[in-house]
């Protein structure tokens, strides 16, 4: 009977392992809670800014965050058109005759550009689930996402960290080159770092070079690029890192060496872990500085139930 009852005990441990790991896998559950919206943006608290302003020693600050124009390189059928009025929006108004000009974008608002992805943005099909178990009939809504709309998601204040995987190479990387952990850890000491450089809550930027063809040349920009594949991912969730970001279209690696896989790495980060991805980031400038550890400053436009958020990130080294 002691044996059985061991066995069965077995068995049970071994399912409730499994059924964590599937949940894990599915995206099902948070660290944060059931009702968890905001991701890895809880990891910012007040000790990461302290920390963070350890890295502000001179005060300088780079923009990180590419101007948004029509002649952008664009993702598959998104666009961008910003219209003025076709004159004075208004005015004049008072003894002062003041007037005025206003404009109107039409554009998918957090998906060109400098872009921050939100964890509304990307699921798992077959299951169609989203971050934190979220299911595609929940959050979807002709008005934007009833639930992981980029409002949730907190204001960032914290260590940044860039990666010059193109400095490593020893010249501007190619579509389908893979950034790796050997990568990254050889890259690090170049810099003078280590991979304990990267801790809980940091933000994580690669430079690859490609941001080369950035409106000189948009079909190659657009038709693959460098990145991270899924070592180096899940070597940065085990890091506990909070965005990830790259001077690339999707951050990583386009095609994917697994040529079955289409954005696996979108799926782990967001989906899986609650992890943020910022994409056509500016890394040229810190690289151009040699800015390897500064503060990361960036707050997503709170526009309810969208997917994520343009913007112009911070560097303040």
């Amino acid at each position: 009977m002691s044996k059985l009852i061991k066995a069965l005990a077995g068995a049970a441990t071994l399912l409730f392992a499994t059924q964590a790991a599937l949940a894990q896998d599915a995206g099902t559950t948070s660290r944060w809670g059931k009702d968890d919206q905001a991701g890895a943006s809880n990891l910012m608290t007040p000790k990461k800014v302290m920390e963070a302003m350890k890295y502000m020693k001179t005060g300088n600050v780079i923009a990180l965050g590419r101007t948004y124009e029509a002649a952008m390189p664009l993702f598959g059928a998104r666009a961008f058109a910003l219209r003025g009025t076709g004159g004075l929006a208004g005015g004049p108004v008072g003894e002062n005759n003041v007037i005025w000009m206003d404009d109107f974008l039409s554009t998918e608002i957090g998906q060109v550009g400098t872009q921050f992805d939100g964890l509304g943005h990307i699921g798992i099909g077959g299951r169609n689930v989203f971050y934190n178990g979220n299911s595609a009939q929940d959050i979807f809504g002709p008005t934007g996402l009833k639930r992981l709309g980029i409002e949730h998601v907190k204001p960032f204040f914290t260590k940044g960290i860039l990666i010059d995987a193109a400095a490593h190479r020893g010249a501007p990387m190619n579509a389908g080159d893979e950034i790796t952990v050997a990568d990254i850890e050889a890259a690090l000491k170049k810099q003078g770092l280590t991979a304990d450089a990267i801790g809980e809550g940091d933000v994580v930027l690669f430079h690859t070079g490609w941001a080369r063809h950035w409106i000189k040349d948009n079909a190659t920009f657009n038709s693959g690029c460098p990145g991270i594949g899924l070592e180096a991912a899940q070597w940065l969730i085990k890091k506990g890192v909070a965005v990830v970001g790259a001077d690339t279209w999707p951050v990583e690696v386009i095609p994917n060496p697994n040529a079955k896989a289409a954005f696996p790495v979108h799926q782990e980060f967001l989906a899986k872990n609650g992890i943020f991805i910022h994409e056509n980031v500016a890394t040229e400038r810190l690289a151009e500085a040699k800015v390897y550890e500064f503060a990361y400053i960036f707050a997503p436009l709170p526009i309810k139930g969208a997917t994520g958020s343009p913007g112009n990130p911070i560097a303040v080294h």
